[in-house]
Formats: structure tokens, C-alpha cells, sequence
């Protein structure tokens, strides 16, 4: 019998059909999982974990972009777990710098030993490593590199001093009593006896006010009033001094006042702030007179410190009519530390009247914010209206910034706006109002930002603060 070929290919394809099926069902469930799509930590996870230096390097970077300050997500622990985790062994310049940066600029704990180590054992390390490791270890003030940074100090290699110095000084600063006296001493005794190049002799100045201890009040005083010294060294002794904030220091500030450089003058002035007394005040007062702009910005500087009411008319004549910007701005700071109902009258005035330059306007709308939010925000908010509707963008986005740093509920009305029909940018500031100002009640309006497939950034900010609510 003879059968036509559409039978034959008939049969076969059913035969092998019914013999393949059992193994045709396992492949298309593996390659149905395998192509599930995962998430974003679950791939940020995977760079971590297999990336080359340059793809954990653009993690870093966009992570860095992301990180929202003191709120951090349970992921974002994973992720810098994960991170901590590859620095352990690895001696890839461009992954422990980069790691190392990172957690610095955070001031993240967790690789205070691998940053030693690196020192310790920086014959095998790249250069690029052990600079990031002792910046590192001065940001988070890590107390167990106090040996460690003074070892390497004392074998004075000069293309790690500079840096080495300026950490020891952070170190110290985070110490006990002793560690800040202990490091003085050792700093003083360096300048002194080891006869330092001068590169590396205004970094141990720095160092030492740092440490704030009064056992290198009188080498700073010695610098600070020398004529024939040199003005960087001088004025970083005159800032170590105001550090300290030792009275036995003010003499030598006050007579610094006098220099013919202009830049030890502006920083005399400033360094008065910590001190107290009819003649300090007086100093402060005539500073507002100098020709040189950084010496008025001094005077600002330290009136507001001291909360000095005395200037308050010099610093209102400043922020109005002084000719330079930087000067302007510091004078509205120093009002808005000063404080007083004449000060935020002022303050009111310059950002009420529109006749001001914006980032006077700006500056001061965040002053009154600071103080007294309660009083100001539905001011702002109108101003930030007005803003809109004339089409001042940059007037508009600056006022977001500053209505997003106010601690009220009277933002609620506006973070509710913004969630219902405001922009992303708009959208982004209304979730820090929300975390800062904890509006819980919004969190049934924040969840839905959570499946916004387009602005991912906006989604993980959103999952950040439900999480932060305890309403994941």
C-alpha cells in the first residue's frame, strides 16, 4: 500500500511530536523564567557583582545622583553591602577609589579597615587608591588611623603628607580630649622639629586648628602675628584660631586687622565670630567700612555668629546697595541669624518688593523660612505663583528649592497640588516636602507614583519614604 507524503509528514509530526513534548515543556518554562525581567536593584546588583570597573564606575556616579541625604532604603543597604563587599579583596584602582569616594562623601562607615589596609600595604596599591583611602579615613573620622596616618607621615613621603596631615587633623577633631591634644602636640612637634617643605607646612597649620585643642594655640598665635610670614600660612593660622576659639588667640586676630594684605584682613574679621567683647564688636563694625569686598563679607560672617544686633544697619545698607553680590548674599544670611523682628522685617522687605534681583529675593525668602515658616510659606507660595504665571522659571524652580527646605505643615495644600497635577521636577520637590515635613496623610496619593515606568528616579523616591513610613 501506498500512503501520499502529506500522510507520511502527518504521522511523523504527530510520532515525534508525542516524543518531544516532555522535553519541549521543561525548555519553554526555562526560557519563559530566563527572560523575566528584573528589577532594577536585582540589576544593580548583578554590575556590582559581575560589572567591569567601568560599569560599577557608572553605578557609583548615578547612585551618587540619586541618594536623598539622611533617608536611605533598604536597598540602597543592600547595595552598599554589595559594595563594601567587592572592596574587600579586590586591588582594582578604579573600583576602590571609586567605592572609597563614594562612602567619604557620604560619611558611610564600613571601610575604615580596608582603607588602612591600603595604606599599610600601599607598595601594592595604586597611588590613586591610598589618596582616596586616607581622604577617607579624615571623612568619617575614623578613629583606628590614628597610628596608621601617623606612620605614614613619619616615613614622609611626599606625594601622601598633604593629605595625610589634613585627615590626621579631621581624625582628631572626632576624638577624645586626649586623641585632640595628643595630635596637637604631634603636629606642633612636626613643624617645629622636622623641619617640613614649606608644601606641606600650611597643611599642618590646617591640621592643627582641626583639632581644636588648646595645645596649638601658641604656635597658630606665633604664625598668625609674624608680618614677615607669609599671608596663606597666616590666615590659616587665623582660622585655626577661631577654631579653637581659645581667648588667649584674640590679640593676635585683632592686631591681624591692621595687615596690608587684604586677604589677612577679610580673614581676621571673619575669625572674630567665636570671640566676645566691646572691642571685638567694634572691629566687626568698622570691617563693614573696608574697601576690600572680602573683608566687608567677614564682617557678615561674624556679625551673624555673633548674633551682633549693633550691625544690623550696616548689614541692611549691605544687602541693599553694596555693589557686590557675594557681599549682598552674606549680609542677608547674617540677618537671618540675627534673627530679630528688625531683622526679619528687613528680611520681609527685600524679598517682598520685586524691585530686588532675584537672588537677593531668593536669599531672603529662605532666611524667613528658616526663622519663623509658620508666618512665611503662603508668602512664598504666592510669590512662587506669581513667579509661574510671568513665566520666571528660574525665579519659579529657586523658590521650589527654598519652599522644599521649610519645616511646616502649611506646604500641604501645595504638595497636594503638585501631586495631582504639577511636573516631575514639581513632583519631586512635593515628596521631600512630604518626608520632611512627615505629611503622612499624603501617602495614598504617593503610592501611585510608585509604578511610574517612566521616571524611575521619581518611583524609587516615592517607594523611599512609603518604606520610611513603615507603608511598603
Amino acid at each position: 500500500m501506498k500512503y501520499a507524503p502529506s500522510t507520511i509528514s502527518l504521522c511523523l509530526l504527530l510520532f515525534f511530536g508525542q516524543g518531544f513534548s516532555g522535553m519541549l515543556l521543561p525548555w519553554a518554562a526555562f526560557a519563559a523564567e530566563s527572560t523575566v525581567a528584573k528589577s532594577e536593584d536585582e540589576q544593580r546588583l548583578d554590575t556590582i557583582r559581575y560589572g567591569t570597573e567601568t560599569e560599577i564606575a557608572a553605578l557609583i556616579q548615578t547612585l551618587k545622583s540619586e541618594r536623598t541625604g539622611a533617608l536611605q532604603s533598604k536597598s540602597e543597604h543592600t547595595l552598599d553591602d554589595a559594595l563594601i563587599g567587592i572592596t574587600q579583596n579586590t586591588r582594582n584602582q578604579q573600583i576602590l577609589s571609586g567605592v572609597l569616594s563614594f562612602f567619604g562623601d557620604q560619611d558611610k562607615t564600613g571601610l575604615e579597615q580596608r582603607a588602612i589596609k591600603a595604606i599599610e600595604e600601599r607598595e601594592d596599591e595604586a597611588n590613586e587608591t591610598v589618596m582616596a583611602a586616607i581622604e577617607y579615613l579624615g571623612k568619617v573620622k575614623a578613629v583606628d588611623a590614628f597610628g596608621p596616618l601617623e606612620k605614614l607621615l613619619d616615613a614622609q613621603e611626599q606625594g601622601f603628607m598633604g593629605v595625610a596631615f589634613r585627615a590626621l587633623g579631621r581624625v582628631a577633631s572626632g576624638g577624645s580630649a586626649q586623641d585632640k591634644d595628643d595630635t596637637a602636640a604631634y603636629l606642633v612637634d612636626f613643624y617645629t622639629n622636622r623641619n617640613p617643605p614649606d608644601t606641606s607646612r600650611r597643611d599642618i597649620i590646617l591640621a592643627l586648628g582641626e583639632t581644636g585643642s588648646q595645645a596649638g594655640v601658641s604656635l597658630l598665635i606665633e604664625i598668625a602675628e609674624d608680618n614677615q610670614e607669609r599671608g596663606g600660612l597666616r590666615m590659616v593660622a587665623l582660622e585655626g584660631l577661631a577654631k579653637i576659639g581659645d581667648s588667649s588667640g584674640l590679640d593676635a586676630i585683632l592686631q591681624a586687622l591692621s595687615s596690608t594684605d587684604p586677604n589677612v584682613r577679610s580673614t581676621a574679621v571673619a575669625a572674630l565670630g567665636p570671640f566676645s567683647g566691646k572691642s571685638v564688636d567694634d572691629a566687626i563694625l568698622e570691617s563693614f567700612r573696608d574697601s576690600y569686598y572680602r573683608t566687608r563679607i567677614g564682617a557678615a560672617s561674624a556679625a551673624g555668629t555673633r548674633k551682633l544686633t549693633e550691625a544690623i544697619p550696616y548689614l541692611q545698607y549691605r544687602a541693599e546697595r553694596d555693589e557686590v553680590p557675594a557681599v549682598r548674599d552674606e549680609a542677608i544670611k547674617a540677618l537671618g541669624a540675627i534673627g530679630t523682628a528688625e531683622a526679619q522685617a528687613i528680611l520681609e522687605r527685600l524679598f517682598v518688593e520685586r524691585k530686588h534681583p532675584n537672588q537677593i529675593r531668593i536669599r531672603a525668602a529662605a532666611m524667613l523660612l528658616l526663622n519663623d515658616p509658620g508666618a512665611y510659606t503662603e508668602k512664598v507660595i504666592t510669590e512662587l505663583d506669581d513667579a509661574k504665571k510671568t513665566n520666571q522659571t528660574s525665579l519659579y524652580n529657586s523658590l521650589l528649592g527654598v519652599l522644599s527646605e521649610a519645616k511646616t505643615g502649611k506646604v500641604e495644600d501645595l504638595v497636594r497640588r503638585f501631586l495631582h497635577s504639577g511636573g516631575v521636577i514639581e513632583k519631586s520637590y512635593a515628596l521631600d516636602m512630604i518626608l520632611r515635613n512627615e505629611l503622612r496623610s499624603l501617602a495614598p496619593e504617593v503610592r501611585p507614583l510608585m509604578t511610574d515606568e517612566k521616571n524611575t528616579g521619581l518611583a524609587r523616591k516615592a517607594r523611599n519614604i512609603l518604606e520610611h513610613f513603615g507603608l511598603e
